[in-house]
């Protein structure tokens, strides 16, 4: 399991290596290990900008982690709104050139109910406890989302109402 400071040591020396500032943003159970709603997480989980994927490919390649890149807030088989990346909130580190954000709250339910595993499930009902989640805005982006799933619209459908009953009602 991958802890909260064996992502910032990974992160630190990724940092070291770029000479230009290229954006990342955790997504997933590396969002919240390092938000400090996980103890530890499985893999990483890192939205990149296009431009900028091959470079942070290349500049990850490791074993130590299992790491999963996504790009342009299309996370597993969701896309996100333009504006998932304004809403990320910044991570307050000392690094040079790496911008690391947090996904929205609201957007990683989103994002898990997409998929919504076991894990899943069990990350929504942490994120349900401790956070304090607007249902207005969960609903609307879902709504907004909704046309975009590349599986099949009523499971995704289906699991959102799922969701909103099991952890929110």
């Amino acid at each position: 399991m991958i802890t909260k400071e064996d992502l910032l040591q990974w992160l630190e020396k990724i940092d070291k290596k770029l000479d230009r500032e290229i954006k990342v943003v955790a997504v997933g159970g590396t969002a919240m290990t390092l938000s400090n709603l996980k103890e530890s997480t499985r893999d990483v989980d890192f939205c990149v900008e296009s431009k900028n994927l091959a470079e942070f490919k290349k500049l990850i390649k490791s074993d130590l982690f299992i790491v999963d890149l996504f790009q342009e807030g299309y996370i597993f088989s969701l896309q996100l709104p333009e504006d998932y990346l304004e809403l990320a909130q910044d991570y307050d580190m000392d690094f040079k050139h790496l911008k690391l954000k947090i996904l929205k709250i609201e957007d990683i339910i989103l994002t898990k109910t997409a998929r919504l595993n076991a894990r899943d499930m069990e990350d929504i009902k942490i994120l349900a406890k401790t956070k304090k989640i607007d249902l207005d805005f969960l609903k609307k982006r879902f709504a907004n989302i909704y046309d975009s799933y590349a599986g099949r619209e009523k499971d995704f459908k289906y699991h959102f109402n799922l969701v909103l009953k099991m952890f929110f009602s």
